[in-house]
């Protein structure tokens, strides 16, 4: 009897072994396994984390422009702009009361890509005398992001947007009167290159074109005429917000057998432009600084709240004048600029007499 109670009791502390050592396995299984999901959902959320992580743009003041945008994904971007009411030169010595982003005329550049999202923080400056806002042409959405960027003096306003629709746009201050903010020289432009980047080129610059309407007002400050913008009469027609901006050491530079590209934009805001320069034919022309290019383009017409992409190859040395071919606004109203080329000459393609 005691020798089955024995047996028995081996058989079962056997199965109880084997039950427990069963048990254990799976245990360590089962830890083993958690801890490599738990590895696996950490790795994860931290690759999302730094992938989500925004970075700050880089904008540029005209006729500069930032860096390419290259063949790179989609990211998250904040781009700040501040409003601002400033005296500055408009020509000649005389002064003017711009309203600005970031205190230059046009606006800063911005450069982003197709499929980014943007997170735009708009300030207005603490002495400013006016609400301000923006409304971007490269946003799908109402107003353009007018309403939720209103902004009162030392107040900021955030919104976000996707950049779904390659191209050159665009933006203006929207607040009311709007022509006046506009006229006040509250425009720039936004690129949104498509993916895979713009193709290389050598030179890029920044040219944007406004009319100014003004009359006498304090301590010899000129300022906004509203009945002359009514009247559609400007006194000034300028690039990049001042008479001679791109002359004398301001002239844009090339050498010879470089491409150049020109981000054209126009703010109106009331006139069109006929964007030509002087002895060069656009090898490209991207129209209305959309997905069509046309090619070996004289005079590409710009309208007002309207852009177009420029490219050409410089073969020839010597100074280019970049007009609007309205010419009156040229040699009247101080719309001129130049571009000037340097480098070997080339009998070949231009040389003067004859054969």
């Amino acid at each position: 009897m005691k020798s089955r109670i024995t047996i028995t009791s081996i058989v079962i502390a056997l199965v109880l072994s084997a039950c427990n050592s069963g048990s254990t396995a799976d245990k360590a299984k089962n830890e083993n396994q958690k801890s490599s999901e738990q590895k696996a959902t950490s790795t994860s959320a931290i690759d999302m984390v730094a992938e989500g992580q925004p970075e700050v743009a880089q904008v540029t003041g005209a006729p500069n422009v930032p860096a390419p945008v290259g063949d790179r994904k989609p990211k998250k971007l904040i781009v700040n702009l501040e409003t601002t009411e400033i005296e500055a030169e408009i020509a000649d010595g005389k002064k003017y009361t711009f309203w600005t982003f970031n205190n230059t005329v046009p606006g800063s550049f911005i450069r982003v890509r197709e499929g980014d999202e943007v997170e735009l923080h708009l300030k207005n400056a603490e002495n400013s005398i006016m609400p301000h806002n923006i409304d971007l042409h490269a946003v799908n959405g109402p107003g353009g992001g007018a309403e939720p960027t209103f902004a009162s003096p030392g107040k900021e306003a955030v919104f976000t947007f996707k950049a779904l629709n390659p191209g050159l746009y665009v933006y203006h201050c929207a607040a009311p009167p709007v022509p006046m903010h506009i006229g006040n020289g509250m425009y720039g432009l936004i690129l949104v290159e498509p993916a895979g980047g713009l193709k290389k080129v050598d030179r890029e610059y920044y040219v944007m074109q406004g009319e100014f309407y003004t009359k006498a007002g304090k301590s010899d400050v000129l300022e906004f005429d509203n009945d002359k913008a009514v009247a559609e009469n400007p006194d000034y027609v300028l690039f990049n917000g001042k008479k001679g901006s791109m002359l004398g050491q301001n002239v844009l530079e090339a050498k010879v057998g470089e491409t150049v590209r020109f981000f054209v934009g126009n703010g109106g805001p009331n006139l069109v432009s006929s964007f030509h320069v002087i002895g060069e034919i656009f090898d490209n022309v991207y129209l209305e600084g959309g997905s069509t290019v046309s090619h070996n383009i004289q005079t590409t017409i710009v309208p007002a709240g309207g852009s177009a992409i420029v490219e050409f190859k410089v073969e020839v040395p010597g100074v280019y004048n970049i007009v609007d071919h309205s010419l009156s606004r040229t040699f009247n109203k101080g719309c001129l600029g130049q571009l000037k080329v340097v480098g070997e000459e080339n009998p070949k393609v231009y040389k003067k007499g004859g054969f």
